[in-house]
């Protein structure tokens, strides 16, 4: 296996994890965490996030940085989509979901006002997007390794 058969294949990966875990939050995780009313959903949204933050975050960063030199080596500009399909969830995050989670977090929000509630399936409804971008960015990956593979 060539080295950048090998990167495609981490970054493959990577997407394949980041997509999993992505729609595990948004269609199990939060729902489930709303059906606990908002205070209780907003109180346990602090650790969950801590922990998938990094999770997400380093497999975002590595698959993105695995694709990329994968493509250039490969000389294949699919791989490098993937790539960066997978690497947008990272600006997108910074951009568009940090205010919410910051606002989630924040200490002094009413946990159990209707501000809070409506945080909450705002972030979801946001979070929803990174799950798509994650499962395209596996799709167009893995598409390119199983033909690749034949």
């Amino acid at each position: 296996m060539s080295g950048s058969v090998l990167l495609e294949t981490i970054a493959t990966l990577c997407a394949g994890l980041f997509a999993g875990a992505a729609v595990y939050i948004t269609f199990v995780e939060h729902p489930a965490r709303l059906e606990c009313g908002a205070e209780l959903a907003a109180t346990e949204f602090a650790p969950s996030y801590r922990r998938a933050a990094v999770m997400q975050a380093s497999l975002a960063v590595i698959g993105l940085i695995c694709a990329c030199v994968a493509s250039f080596g490969m000389r294949d500009a699919e791989v490098l989509v993937g790539g960066l399909v997978l690497g947008l969830v990272i600006p997108f995050t910074l951009i568009v979901i940090r205010p919410v989670n910051d606002r989630l977090l924040d200490p002094d929000l009413d946990l159990r006002s209707d501000a809070a509630a409506a945080l909450l399936r705002r972030w979801g409804r946001l979070h929803a997007v990174r799950s798509l971008m994650g499962t395209f960015a596996f799709a167009i990956l893995l598409r390119h390794l199983a033909s690749a593979a034949r």
